[in-house]
């Protein structure tokens, strides 16, 4: 084995024997020097270091004075560490076990906010990701706690800016609802596209999006010949979105175009399955767009620089075509191995 080898298997043994280090906890220390170190630990934002403290504080001292201070701060500290479904876990677990604590309406803000994070990774704090385009799982399930909060405690000083959010939630989850139903119209799925649309403007009132779902339906009912549903839902678009985009001097213009004459086959599946033009036998797209690159590269080669044959003209180099027409079964079979 190289040395190399041998170094990296003795880097990755040194980094997994120090991460299975747990922390050492003094048993002798009290339940007020534990909870103060704890709290020097967030402050410091070592989170690891506080979880595994409030966690030895709970054990130790289940009935202490600080013993439901502890366990509401395990969960901020499980979600400041990135540990979504421990802080949920912790948060859900103080709700079961103190319903009338006055400071359980953090616990429901907390876990509204672990969600409304969940989906906010290092990568989408980074890059320009839209949101709307997204699983909308975890967005869901914090406006829904976002909302338990606001129903349960509506003079709770974290209802303010759960409000907000679920505003911004609301907002999001319209405009995915949108994109599924341009995803729809684009593979002429116009029933499922028609729902989509509809359900927005049934259970999103008052987000951006109503609009997007109104021309969603005229679109879809235009393409199925439903002109009286067309009709109605095109006068509402006009009523309510008059400087709407697909309004164009009071007429209305589809976003896509008319059929592309794709198969039944094609439709059914949404596209998935297309079935445009018939491949000849042993042929796969792939080595079609192999050849088609092949070609266009070889006719940009300028001709000065090609070799000529006894006749002064230009020799072209064989192509993947041209090149298999020598190839015996046996290389064939061996996918070219042994040429």
């Amino acid at each position: 084995m190289q040395v190399k080898h041998l170094l990296l298997i003795a880097i990755l043994g040194l980094t997994a024997a120090c991460s299975s280090n747990k922390e050492v906890i003094d048993e002798n220390l009290s339940e007020a020097e534990l909870y103060q170190q704890a709290q020097a630990d967030l402050d410091n934002h070592s989170y690891t270091s506080a979880t595994n403290k409030l966690k030895a504080l709970e054990s130790r001292y289940p009935f202490g004075r600080y013993a439901d201070q502890a366990q509401l701060e395990l969960i901020y500290a499980n979600y400041k560490n990135s540990e979504p479904e421990a802080a949920k876990s912790a948060a859900e677990r103080f709700i079961r076990l103190h319903p009338q604590h006055p400071n359980v309406d953090y616990a429901y803000y907390l876990k509204g906010l672990t969600s409304f994070d969940q989906d906010r990774g290092i990568v989408a704090r980074f890059l320009p990701l839209d949101m709307t385009k997204r699983d909308p799982g975890a967005a869901r399930d914090s406006y829904n706690e976002f909302a338990q909060l606001t129903s349960r405690f509506p003079n709770s000083r974290y209802s303010p800016d759960a409000k907000q959010r679920m505003i911004y939630l609301r907002n999001l989850l319209a405009s995915y609802e949108i994109h599924v139903a341009d995803y729809y119209l684009s593979r002429d799925a116009y029933v499922a596209a028609a729902n989509r649309g509809r359900y927005v403007v049934e259970n999103f009132q008052e987000t951006p999006s109503v609009g997007d779902g109104l021309a969603i339906m005229v679109e879809s009912y235009q393409k199925m010949h439903l002109d009286e549903l067309a009709a109605t839902s095109l006068e509402a678009l006009k009523l309510n979105y008059p400087d709407h985009p697909s309004l164009k001097d009071g007429s209305f213009e589809p976003t896509k175009g008319d059929a592309d004459g794709r198969s039944w086959l094609s439709k059914a599946t949404l596209g998935l399955i297309e079935t445009d033009t018939p491949l000849p036998p042993g042929e796969t797209r792939a080595n079609q767009d192999v050849v088609r690159q092949f070609q266009d590269a070889r006719d940009d080669i300028p001709r000065e620089l090609l070799a000529k044959d006894e006749n002064g003209d230009p020799i072209l180099p064989a192509g993947p075509k041209e090149a298999d027409k020598g190839r015996s079964w046996f290389s064939y079979a061996t996918f070219g191995l042994f040429d």
